[in-house]
């Protein structure tokens, strides 16, 4: 298996602000962008050609990585114009591909952190004489999810839509988004229209009696897709919780990348990354956090579990707890932002203006709109 297509024409939605100038694959995880660990990680499995299926922000992946050479690979970029689906995203950028069609081709998706062995994913499906191997994990809570049954030697028994009642949980294995294809069975997938893989690639497969196996693994695995899960793969990605060959740096309690400055007397932990360009001043506390360049923690700030965006700046005795700050955005001094919270790019948040407890006095403007409503007695 030397050939690859990953998926990463997706908007990101769940991730804005961060995804509204930058496509959530290229949005910096443990320090450089997503995919650089899932591509690394192919190429350590031995693949040497890779095709990018992108579209959202689609300029932004081939200005980046070029034609792959630092990343000892063939970077090739297929663009949809119209969304198609997995299916026919897959489809599409298969156009790309030059191997034959009994050769098995890696696919995956562009926002999985995942300790999947691929090298043996890919032995599997050889050796099954397989159409489709599926990597399956197995979740405490699948509701949000479809379901993928096998049976007792691993042959998938049928795709489920997401469980509405307990009584549909026949299984707790989901599809995990890698996948190793027999060339033969992508080039079957209906071009130029949108197509499905879960509702309609993988189901007529069964029904032609085609081998679809489902090989479930237990290491690592996480969805990227929402700012709290983006955190966490970073921060498991520094401290080491996760192998990636594309860390540019010793796994620890933080990382700290060329051309970031940050005082002796701040204290970094959890994971955290601090992005080129980017200052954490004096007293500041910075926990589990991604921090992108140029970005600017003041002194005496609290910053835990949250991601400030590029060239923002947190002030002084602010508080971040869980919360997203926007490319270019302000917070000023003593806010307190809560879990969940998202600025969006550009604001300017002005001094204690979001509290969760009681915060400092009032302001000119308050003072002004008090005054028309009291009349007389503020002036007193």
């Amino acid at each position: 298996m030397t050939q690859a297509i990953m998926l990463v024409g997706g908007q990101g939605t769940r991730l804005r602000p961060l995804t509204t100038h930058t496509p959530k694959p290229m949005l910096p995880v443990a320090g450089v962008p997503f995919i650089a660990h899932q591509l690394a990680r192919a190429a350590a499995a031995g693949v040497t050609r890779v095709v990018l299926a992108t579209s959202y922000l689609a300029e932004v992946f081939e200005e980046h990585f070029a034609d792959g050479t630092p990343y000892g690979l063939e970077l090739v970029y297929l663009t949809e114009r119209e969304p198609l689906g997995t299916g026919g995203a897959i489809r599409n950028a298969a156009e790309g591909l030059t191997c034959g069609p009994e050769e098995p081709v890696l696919i995956f998706n562009g926002d999985i952190l995942s300790g999947l062995d691929i090298a043996a994913l890919r032995d599997g499906h050889v050796a099954a004489g397989a159409d489709v191997t599926l990597h399956l994990t197995r979740v405490e809570d699948p509701r949000a999810f479809g379901l993928v049954p096998t049976d007792e030697n691993g042959r998938v028994l049928e795709f489920l839509e997401k469980p509405e009642t307990p009584e549909q949980i026949v299984t707790d294995q989901i599809n995990a988004g890698c996948y190793v294809f027999t060339r033969s069975v992508i080039d079957r997938i209906p071009a130029g229209r949108v197509v499905s893989v879960e509702r309609e690639t993988f189901p007529e497969l069964l029904a032609t009696g085609a081998l679809v196996r489902g090989v479930v693994d237990t290491s690592y695995w996480l969805d990227l897709g929402t700012p709290a899960a983006f955190v966490r793969g970073s921060a498991d990605l520094v401290l080491g919780r996760v192998d990636s060959p594309a860390v540019p740096g010793p796994t620890g309690d933080a990382l700290l990348l060329d051309g970031a400055t940050v005082d002796p007397a701040a204290v970094l932990s959890g994971g955290t990354v601090v992005a080129a360009g980017s200052v954490v001043e004096a007293g500041a506390i910075v926990e589990g956090s991604v921090v992108l360049p140029g970005a600017v923690i003041r002194a005496g700030a609290f910053v835990k579990d949250s991601i400030v965006g590029a060239y923002a700046t947190v002030g002084e005795r602010t508080s971040l707890d869980g919360a997203v700050i926007g490319d270019g955005a302000t917070v000023e001094s003593d806010n307190e932002l809560p879990n969940g919270i998202r600025i969006a790019c550009g604001t300017l948040l002005p001094v204690g203006a979001v509290r969760t407890t009681a915060g400092p006095g009032g302001c000119p403007a308050g003072e002004t709109s008090a005054a028309a409503v009291h009349g007389s007695v503020l002036q007193k």
